[in-house]
């Protein structure tokens, strides 16, 4: 999945003249918004989870729809719809016809109610500014083997893999937005906020987590957290963005009665919400998966990351890309030609060989194709387990075949009924910090193998060095 909120961060003058003039243009919703909407939502909700239910549903919505009226696309609450997807990927987006989105892995790391404001107004501001109109939409494999499927069917479209209703969904959220475009979302949010009676220095805090989150999970992934990605060329620092949102902000009147200290009433909203993967979905347990329902595990190479989408598991690194998606009941030999019929190659069943992987019975295929304007080997490997036949999908430099993945391919095995039972999620919990607290005895209680100190100093969005004080509410992941 894409994390859209880390807000593809960028610089730019800090002067409102041209940005002001949008907010006050904003076009109304229309009907073909309405309908464009309706038909890209049940498909994106779906790709990110579905919807999550329960009290922190309702107070995203109240929320959500506060803040959307001050944008100018509608004067009803009801004319927007505002949801909580069950996603463990730090997201949010909005699509026209009045649809704003939200994932609860990002509403758990904020700290307060102005800060979920922040969010729904940026985002809403993509939708009031008509940032979509007229972009180029990106062919894509749940959003990670970018490039790749149009490269090996020979024109710039997905085929039939995820679905012309997913593609039409992926368009409006899966690219990155431009450095200005950025940068009015966030001064149109920040505007939407103090309309609504929010605090608008929320802003940089939120923008802050989410750049302190992202180098922790590169960190915990075991990348270089402090490396620049290609794209920075253009979009400079995380700490620009935030010192732009802060001077923002500052220029806006704080309503009277504004919030001081701690939002308590929001942190506890969050508590028993479930954080990380939810199991019926798969967990993703350091560089392993394991998904207790279809029962099958895998380990992802040293320093590549694993990404669970509704429908498939994408595995990448520096040396390739690959994802795992169900094929059902068939042969693997059958599984492979189907899938890359899926994505437009053109392999038969004599090209196909078979063969053993980890002990199983399998299938293997590969062609080149191009991407990014260079020649890869695009291979389909089909396995069968007791659960049904999976394929990975791995696109690696020419000439490298299956290249980082052997381990991962060797890797991936049933689960026993056992192992599947003793798969448990995590959640939320908030608690109420007691004399003789510190930041290292609490974050022991965190239910990770590693990084425990970090992890709870980003998720409360504490400081190092500072003294917890009795009273105060922290948050917790614990199991269960």
């Amino acid at each position: 999945m894409v994390r859209r909120l880390t807000l593809a961060t960028a610089t730019a003058a800090l002067a409102l003249s041209p940005i002001a003039a949008s907010a006050q243009t904003a076009r109304a919703i229309t009907q073909s918004d309405r309908t464009q909407g309706a038909q890209a939502n049940p498909e994106l909700v779906a790709q990110f989870g579905g919807r999550y239910d329960g009290p922190q549903a309702a107070f995203v919505e109240r929320v959500g729809k506060r803040v959307a009226l001050q944008s100018g696309l509608s004067n009803s609450q009801n004319d927007f719809t505002v949801q909580l997807l069950n996603s463990p990927v730090e997201n949010a987006f909005a699509i026209p016809g009045g649809y704003v989105y939200v994932t609860r892995q990002l509403l758990a790391l904020m700290n307060s109610e102005d800060e979920l404001a922040f969010v729904m107004g940026h985002e809403v501001g993509h939708v009031a500014a008509r940032h979509s109109s007229g972009r180029q939409k990106t062919s894509t494999i749940g959003g990670v083997l970018a490039g790749i499927v149009g490269a090996v069917a020979g024109n710039s479209g997905i085929g039939q893999l995820i679905g012309a209703g997913a593609q039409q969904a992926a368009g409006l959220y899966t690219l990155k937005y431009g450095r200005d475009q950025e940068y009015q979302a966030d001064t149109l949010g920040i505007r939407y906020v103090a309309g609504a009676g929010y605090d608008p220095n929320a802003a940089p805090l939120i923008l802050g987590a989410l750049g302190a989150e992202t180098a922790l999970e590169a960190r915990a992934a075991g990348r270089d957290a402090n490396a620049v990605p290609t794209w920075l060329s253009t979009h400079p620092s995380n700490a620009a963005r935030v010192q732009r949102a802060r001077q923002l902000a500052q220029q806006q009147a704080v309503r009277t009665g504004a919030r001081t200290g701690q939002d308590t009433a929001f942190l506890r909203m969050l508590d028993g919400m479930v954080y990380d993967d939810d199991p019926a979905q798969g967990v993703i347990d350091g560089q392993t998966f394991r998904h207790p329902q279809l029962r099958f595990r895998f380990t992802a190479p040293t320093g590549y990351t694993i990404a669970n989408a509704a429908d498939a598991v994408t595995v990448a690194g520096q040396r390739g890309q690959a994802q795992l998606a169900a094929a059902g009941r068939t042969t693997p030999a059958a599984a492979v030609v189907q899938r890359f019929q899926a994505i437009g190659g053109r392999i038969d069943a004599s090209q196909v060989r078979e063969t053993t992987i980890g002990g199983r019975a399998s299938a293997i295929a590969t062609t080149s194709a191009a991407a990014n304007n260079q020649r890869v080997d695009a291979t389909v490997i089909a396995t069968t387990l007791p659960s049904g036949t999976y394929t990975w999908t791995i696109i690696t430099p020419q000439g490298s075949g299956i290249g980082p993945f052997e381990p991962l391919l060797t890797s991936f095995a049933p689960l026993s009924a056992t192992e599947a039972a003793q798969i448990r999620g995590k959640r939320i919990r908030i608690h109420t910090v007691r004399a003789g607290d510190t930041i290292d005895s609490l974050a022991r209680q965190m239910a990770y193998p590693n990084l425990q100190r970090d992890r709870f100093l980003t998720l409360n969005g504490i400081a190092e060095g500072t003294t917890l004080q009795p009273g105060t509410l922290v948050k917790l992941v614990v199991a269960g």
